[in-house]
């Protein structure tokens, strides 16, 4: 447990969050593709996704459902020389998986840009901090917006919307989400930039990830929308389709 000390006291490294099915999981190659680019990024090094995968199957149960989370850390990074020569080791915790569908939730636009959204990293400061803010005011969870309130995404999650003719992705600085991509090669879509006063004229807005699958969306702000809308059942049906892979 001494190694965990440098996480905990510094936040440095990144994960990603795998939903594991019956020992399967949707999107496994784009989750492992993840967490090797991320690793170069990070710490300059190289990661061995079939160690990953060996690491992750000795804790997942093969039957039912839960969320395997695997993240990536050096436990002698040193905060006065972050360009030191990394070392960096795996840690994989699970946790209980949730019924899917969830129900419907609101969020509260908040103006934040995370740090390298590209990286999806340990430090969830920023995301927590307003969602934690939209929770005491009322909403389930925060959406990020931009100075110009251009949306981006949620602290953990992406976010989509339906005009009535198609579905659209916000064209933003994001991390492209797992589930997400998995929806874009399974239904067509376009990638345009989406702002907070948009979405009043759309039909359906959904939150995307491994662990919520497709969400629905039932308010932003002040903005009530349908959560009930075909697209959203039919959003479902595609990623319930996708294959899962044996991890």
């Amino acid at each position: 447990m001494d190694q965990l000390k440098t996480l905990a006291l510094t936040g440095y490294g990144h994960f990603t969050s795998m939903r594991v099915e019956d020992g399967r999981v949707r999107g496994l190659s784009l989750h492992l593709d993840r967490l090797v680019r991320d690793c170069q990024a990070l710490f300059g090094a190289e990661l061995d996704p079939e160690r990953v995968r060996d690491l992750a199957r000795r804790v997942a149960p093969t039957e039912g459902a839960c969320v395997v989370r695997v993240t990536v850390f050096d436990p002698n990074f040193d905060m006065g020389h972050p360009a030191a020569k990394a070392d960096p080791q795996v840690f994989v915790t699970t946790r209980p998986a949730a019924n899917l569908p969830l129900a419907p939730m609101r969020v509260q636009s908040r103006e934040y840009v995370r740090d390298l959204p590209s990286v999806k990293s340990v430090g969830l400061f920023g995301q927590l901090l307003h969602r934690r803010a939209a929770q005491l005011n009322g909403f389930d969870d925060a959406l990020f917006v931009d100075e110009r309130s251009l949306v981006s995404e949620g602290g953990t999650w992406n976010i989509g919307f339906f005009d009535g003719e198609r579905v659209i992705w916000p064209e933003a600085g994001i991390l492209g989400g797992v589930t997400m991509q998995l929806l874009k090669d399974a239904h067509a879509h376009e990638e345009m930039p989406v702002r907070l006063a948009d979405v009043a004229g759309m039909q359906a807005v959904f939150a995307t990830n491994a662990a919520i699958g497709v969400r629905a969306v039932s308010g932003v702000d002040d903005i009530a929308l349908t959560d009930d809308h075909p697209i959203i059942d039919t959003l479902r049906k595609a990623y319930m389709e996708v294959p899962a892979d044996p991890l």
